[in-house]
């Protein structure tokens, strides 16, 4: 088809010239093998315009530049989407990626027996606050030693370790992380069965504007230092204790609604006073701990200091919800410290009935008594 329509093309456009400016055969068929080739080359290209054999005599100009500029707008954009890929990969590898992994493994750890025995990796602590102990482990290849990366924190290895038993961890892969545990499980007392663990991610972009961007499950830095490592450890040690004191706590909440079911079947309960006492040193224990040694609500020193370091505390703070948390907790406090009242006067009662029956029958035995004298004193007159 393509064929034809050049060789109408072509005798129009001799009836339109000269003699002189006809074209050789040989150009003919050169003129018609190349529209050919271009045809079913270019073709995806042309699904805008016309058929080819309605184009008029006179636009083998106009033809060409929009043949050209199809070809043009067609690499302009495969351009542009290489450039924007590109340009995403560019952002990409100016983000460094840290990974963060929080535990809380014990009810104590010794910090002082673990810098110690770890004095070589502590970092000097730069707050007055002593419930904590950063330490830095490196590993960095001997070919790049002494050309400035010993400082660079994706070449070291970071534990955080609270003194009521959370660590959190910076850049450990998850095969590392028994190692460091291990570390801090020699100096603990109170090991959990089940460790409580939280995951995080921390983003470092040099390039970024702010001083901080938030997003689900990670934080952009523009650059991470051991204060704002120290920040982030302490919102995620606190955010993971409060976790497992919440189960502590969920779990009386658990015991006294069994209580309560069974009292509502069968009008009494059986709890020991030994028992109802133990869950009270439980509850109030639990809640000292979070208030004392968790330190909670306890202001931080770096975050005072600094702006940059307040704005990364309150948006952690913000982002695990810890204040709502503790306000869910104390709720069920309240919760077991009701039924723990109640309790305590049911089994209050129970004891004063007892004495009062103690005394009922002391009083009729010392009555069976005196009656038995008095019978034997007047048998004994008679005679």
């Amino acid at each position: 088809m393509g064929r034809w329509a050049a060789y109408r093309l072509l005798r129009r456009l001799t009836s339109l010239s000269s003699p002189s400016s006809i074209p050789s055969h040989s150009s003919i068929h050169f003129i018609s093998f190349s529209l050919l080739r271009s045809s079913d080359s270019a073709a995806p290209q042309f699904h805008r315009f016309r058929p080819f054999s309605y184009a008029p005599s006179s636009s083998y100009a106009s033809l060409a530049h929009n043949y050209d500029y199809g070809i043009r707008d067609f690499n302009q954009s495969f351009v542009d989407d290489n450039d924007d890929v590109q340009s995403r990969q560019d952002e990409e590898e100016q983000i460094a990626r840290i990974p963060v992994k929080a535990f809380f493994l014990s009810t104590s750890i010794n910090l002082r027996s673990m810098q110690a025995e770890n004095s070589g990796n502590v970092v000097p602590p730069t707050s007055r606050t002593s419930n904590y102990v950063t330490l830095r482990f490196c590993d960095i290849p001997s070919g790049m030693i002494g050309i400035g990366v010993e400082n660079n924190k994706i070449c070291n290895r970071y534990m955080v370790v609270f003194q009521y038993g959370s660590a959190v961890l910076f850049n450990v892969e998850d095969h590392e992380v028994d190692f460091f545990l291990n570390i801090a499980r020699r100096h603990a007392s109170g090991l959990l069965s089940d460790m409580k663990k939280d995951d995080y991610m921390v983003k470092e972009k040099a390039t970024l504007a702010e001083d901080m961007l938030g997003g689900p499950d990670y934080i952009v830095l523009r650059h991470l230092d051991t204060d704002g490592i120290r920040i982030i450890g302490s919102v995620l040690g606190q955010s993971i204790a409060l976790d497992y004191y919440v189960s502590q706590v969920d779990g009386m909440v658990e015991e006294f609604a069994d209580i309560n079911r069974a009292m509502e079947k069968t009008g009494t309960f059986t709890m020991r006073r030994k028992k109802l006492f133990q869950l009270v040193g439980k509850a109030n224990s639990n809640l000292a701990d979070i208030i004392l040694k968790v330190g909670l609500f306890d202001r931080s020193e770096i975050a005072w200091r600094e702006a940059k370091y307040a704005e990364i505390n309150e948006y952690l703070r913000e982002e695990y919800e810890v204040t709502q948390r503790f306000g869910n907790l104390d709720i069920k406090l309240k919760f077991v410290e009701h039924n723990i009242h109640f309790l305590q006067e049911v089994l209050q009662n129970r004891r004063s009935d007892l004495l009062e029956w103690c005394i009922i029958i002391l009083l009729t035995i010392e009555n069976v008594i005196s009656i038995c004298e008095i019978i034997r004193d007047s048998g004994a007159g008679s005679v």
